[in-house]
Parts: structure tokens; sequence; C-alpha cells
């Protein structure tokens, strides 16, 4: 069995409603003409994608296409759209898609409020952030009540790059958003929860950070010795690091096998990043954790074992009950 956890859809009625608001951050059209609305068409593809690689579930979220404006009604209105649009795919996918819930930030009472619609009555496993909600770092304060009554939920939250590349035009005008800007948004991200304590504070929550955390298994000894720079208390990052799991959007052995040694293996989850990641490319996300000269055993942790203990009855009743 294969459980890809970093799989996105972008329903064109939604982009078309973020447009209209003004627009977030990042801009829709990277997200336009890639195959992924929820059309026949675009689904047939999808799942023949899926079935190519051996994949039998793809966990989905509208990340980096965030509803976050400073507007309440704005947000909350796209936040419902998405997630409506979602729950009913997954419904419609019979036991082949489950779905991360998107949050109308900043505004925290209304994505509590979501948080529950979503968890609660539209069977969503998860709910996703980003890095940075409207310039603001998802460790700052301000959203310690939405993770307090995340952490109550012992709810899984994927974090995805907002897609700004640090706001650093070094990497943007050197059309370096891609390569180095998302993975460094994750490094950044994770580190700077755990310099806040979030995941110490908060050990109900099960975060997932993209693309095997960025930077961080390669500079992982670094950052140790580096501390005291940037963190109070005894804590190595290190040792903090392994509070998180990472999906293993990547495609790079090495980094693999760097990615299990530094957290181990039963903190990895199988990503793709479809429909960035289509035909060869996503079989290629797919197959080189098997190629990556890992054990079965840890491959298959990978694959979907990991998966299964994280999500646990949420994710088995979500798959039930779309495919009854």
């Amino acid at each position: 069995m294969k459980i890809d956890v970093h799989a996105h859809l972008y329903p064109v009625a939604y982009l078309d409603l973020l447009d209209g608001f003004g627009g977030t951050g990042v801009g829709t059209t990277i997200a336009r003409g890639l195959h992924a609305d929820q059309t026949p068409d675009d689904l047939d593809r999808r799942l023949a994608m899926m079935n190519k690689a051996g994949v039998d579930v793809q966990v989905l979220s509208v990340s980096p296409q965030d509803p976050y404006f400073s507007s309440l009604d704005k947000s909350v209105e796209a936040a419902r759209l998405a997630n409506g649009i979602l729950a009913g795919l997954v419904t419609l996918g019979r036991g082949r898609f489950a779905a991360f819930a998107s949050l109308p930030l900043p505004h925290i009472d209304a994505a509590i409020a979501e948080t529950e619609r979503c968890l609660d009555e539209l069977g969503m496993i998860g709910v996703t952030v980003s890095t940075t909600i409207l310039g603001k770092p998802l460790a700052d304060s301000q959203f310690d009540g939405l993770f307090s009554e995340l952490d109550r939920r012992e709810a899984v939250v994927f974090i995805h790059p907002s897609g700004v590349s640090l706001a650093s035009s070094i990497v943007t005008n050197a059309h370096l958003d891609g390569p180095i800007g998302s993975p460094f948004e994750d490094t950044v991200c994770a580190l700077q929860l755990i310099q806040a304590r979030v995941p110490e504070r908060f050990p109900g929550i099960k975060f997932i950070s993209s693309h095997l955390g960025g930077c961080l298994p390669f500079l992982m000894k670094r950052i140790d010795v580096q501390a005291r720079v940037f963190m109070p208390g005894p804590a190595l990052p290190s040792a903090e690091a392994k509070r998180f799991w990472y999906d293993t959007v990547n495609a790079h052995p090495a980094a693999l096998r760097c990615a299990c040694e530094t957290f181990g293996a039963d903190r990895l989850l199988l990503g793709t990043d479809t429909p960035y990641w289509q035909d060869n490319l996503y079989q290629l996300a797919v197959d080189y954790i098997r190629q990556s000269g890992l054990s079965a055993q840890d491959a298959e942790r990978i694959y979907h074992e990991n998966a299964m203990a994280l999500f646990g009855a949420k994710l088995s009743r979500a798959l039930t009950s779309s495919a009854a």
C-alpha cells in the first residue's frame, strides 16, 4: 500500500474566487493549467498516474493557494468553498482520496470553527497551514490560540511553504523560487517553531514538514552547534526536530538516506507534490524511496505504515466512509 500525503487539488472555481477577492500573495497563475481541477478528465488523469505508480491514496490540499485575507468574510467564504469541494471529491473518489482542511487565517476564532466543521462534520483527517500567514511566521504567538485547539484535538497539521521564498528578492529575481525558495521556507519555519517551543508546548499536534524539512537533515549538526545563538534552554534542535514528521518530496536518494539517519525512518511519509510533479516525475517521487538503498522494512514504513500510525482511525474512517 502507498499513501501520498503531499498532493494538491486546485479547483478553478476556488482559484477564481481568490482572484476575485484580490488574490493571495503567491498568485494563482502557478496553480492553473496543471490538470489539477476536479473535472472528470483531470480526475481520470490523476487516478491513472496514481495507479501506474501504485499509489492507493492521496491526501489533498489546496496549499499554497490558502484562504488568507485580512478580511474575515473573504477568508471564511474562500475556506468554506475549498473545503466543500475537497470533501465532495473525497466522497466521489470512493476511498482513493482524503483531505487536509484549509483554515480562514489569520482569524483565529473562525479558524477554530472551520477546524471543528471540517474534522467533525466533513471527515477531514487534518489541517493545512502555510509557513507564513500574511507575512507573519507560523510560530508567531498570535497563532497560539489555534495551536491550543489543535493540540486538544491531537490534530495532524500539514505545513506547506507559502510560496514567497522567504520574501527574498535575491531568490525570486534569480527564478529560484521552486528549487530552493520553498525548501528554505520549510527549514526556517521548522526552526522558528522549535525556537518558539511550539512542538514542546503543544505536544498533541502532529506536525508534517514538507520536502524532507528542507535543509534540516543536511544542516542538523551545524544547527545544534549554534543552537545557543537562537534558542534558550538545554534542548538541542536535532532532538526537537524529531517531534515532526517529514514528507519525502525530494527524489534525491542521498537526501532521503540523510533524513532517515537524522530523524528516523519512522518520521518519514511518502509525498509527491502532484500536480507539480506529474507523469515520469510522479513515478520518480514514488520509486526513489525503494531505490535509495533503504531496507525493505524502512521503505514500507515510509510508503504507508507511518501514515497509518500517524492518522490512525481518522484515515481509516475517511476511506471506509468514502468507499461506501
